[in-house]
């Protein structure tokens, strides 16, 4: 395992991390989560990302539940969790990013996941209902306590992230280290063009998420979903319609031949590729994979082994591919 200091900050997070997404508490059981889990630690990875709404709080309960029974040391991974759509009903203040759904939200996720602290917690969207100001004391407030290491954001846009480190100057505060935002090769704009002024100053970190466009960049969706995909579970039908019903979705399905057969000359698999493309930019701090199967996990976690290959010939041919249904 490969690991890179997260932003400006003295954490180190292993290049590849693994998450919960969609999967925890609902695609899969607990002991397949706990083979995972397993699997990803064995293998170096050292950070295991959740939220609040994942499953409606299930997903942190499985998480924190093979936590407790592994008895890793505490030192040596690194735990997260989002807030801002909530876990409970939709009333008043059990969603947001209000002073008291934060407080609530991270008590709630510590009991969860069942650990003393969280190492990093999201501002999972923007809130407009509520000032900058109001979000940022309350992060701050978690960090005093010892409740939280380090804040963050997740889809915020470059402006309401610089927003907050003004705030956060302007009271002495604890400012947001991390964005965690959507990065693969359909998705490439806000990480390479929005956030550039960022990574000098304040120095911002990313720990990316989907980097296979949600399952496009393996290829599975080329002839349709097949039957015993994730998209056919019940449930799951707005991720279904989020992946086939996004614009340029055709164009995007042209590109993936071309891409597998550069995957295949460099003697990966395309998965691989689009993972490996997505270390390639220095300033990904870690990029989150998310599976359903052991065998799953491994190919992707190989991607390390793929980035050497990545000359910038071979970058270039990528990106002519990628850039012309870039979102």
């Amino acid at each position: 395992m490969v690991y890179r200091t997260l932003g400006k900050t003295g954490l180190k997070v292993s290049a590849l991390s693994f998450g919960a997404w969609v999967t925890f508490g609902k695609q899969i059981g607990d002991p397949v989560a706990k083979d995972l889990m397993y699997a990803a630690y064995d293998a170096g990875v050292n950070f295991f990302d959740n939220a609040e709404a994942y499953a409606d709080g299930q997903a942190e309960r499985v998480m924190g539940a093979i936590l407790k029974g592994a008895g890793w040391r505490r030192s040596s991974f690194l735990v997260s969790s989002k807030v801002f759509f909530g876990w409970e009903d939709d009333r008043p203040n059990q969603s947001g990013l209000s002073r008291k759904h934060i407080i609530e939200g991270c008590h709630a996720a510590l009991q969860r996941l069942q650990v003393d602290y969280l190492d990093l917690y999201y501002c999972h969207r923007p809130d407009p209902d509520v000032p900058v100001a109001e979000t940022a004391w309350a992060m701050h407030d978690l960090i005093t306590q010892g409740k939280v290491l380090y804040w963050g954001t997740s889809e915020w846009s470059a402006a309401q992230i610089a927003e907050a480190h003004r705030e956060c100057r302007t009271h002495n505060l604890h400012a947001p280290v991390v964005e965690q935002p959507q990065y693969n090769l359909f998705h490439r704009s806000r990480i390479e063009i929005e956030y550039a002024p960022l990574y000098k100053a304040p120095g911002l970190g990313t720990t990316i998420w989907s980097p296979l466009a949600s399952g496009l960049l393996t290829g599975k969706y080329n002839a349709g979903v097949p039957q015993d995909s994730r998209l056919n579970a019940p449930g799951m039908e707005w991720l279904r319609d989020t992946i086939l019903k996004q614009p340029g979705i055709e164009k995007k399905l042209a590109a993936l031949p071309a891409l597998a057969a550069l995957a295949q000359e460099l003697g990966t698999s395309l998965p691989r590729l689009g993972v490996a493309w997505c270390l390639k930019n220095p300033h990904v701090s870690t990029v989150i994979l998310g599976a359903s199967r052991v065998e799953q996990l491994q190919e992707n976690l190989g991607a390390l082994e793929v980035v050497d290959r990545l000359t910038p010939d071979v970058m270039r041919r990528i990106n002519a591919l990628s850039e012309p249904v870039a979102t």
